[in-house]
């Protein structure tokens, strides 16, 4: 079975990092990162005030339904720590992102070792932790929008990763 890694850099809704947790879960994802500014729920020795922390644990657990528990993950604050991190492992870098060196999603043949990462809902992956990506894959839109929500494009790369 592959190793498939999730980077969550700098999502801002907790309802999108609940629904990836889950998605994750899901999917067999042996670790999330979340990095940046994205919101993360409880942890043990948690620094933020006790009411930030419980209203976005009770935010993310809206949609994650208990994946945040049983899917193993860490806040990481500075991606590219994470990033150096996976590539020292062996983990192929795979950014989700539409840009002029994208190649589309189901002709990717990716590794034993891969790590997705997923940027922000609406402004994508910021070009410097791009720049950093082994392989950057889009997922082909034939209709009227330019993209997918973060979450549904997060579980067919997953998919496509976890099965091709």
């Amino acid at each position: 079975m592959r190793d498939i890694i999730l980077v969550i850099h700098d999502i801002r809704s907790c309802h999108n990092v609940g629904s990836l947790l889950r998605t994750a879960e899901g999917l067999g994802v042996a670790q999330v990162y979340l990095t940046g500014y994205t919101p993360y729920p409880t942890t043990d020795n948690d620094t933020r005030l006790p009411h930030i922390h419980q209203k976005l644990t009770q935010q993310i657990h809206k949609t994650a339904l208990g994946a945040e528990v049983s899917q193993p993950w860490q806040h990481v604050d500075n991606v590219f720590e994470v990033l150096d991190q996976l590539s020292l492992s062996g983990y192929k870098l795979v950014a989700l992102e539409q840009s002029n060196d994208s190649v589309p999603l189901n002709s990717y043949k990716g590794g034993d070792k891969t790590a997705l990462i997923l940027g922000r809902e609406v402004e994508g992956i910021d070009a410097d932790v791009l720049a950093r990506a082994d392989a950057t894959v889009e997922i082909p839109m034939y209709g009227d929008k330019e993209s997918f929500n973060v979450v549904q494009a997060a579980a067919m790369a997953l998919y496509q990763l976890r099965f091709n």
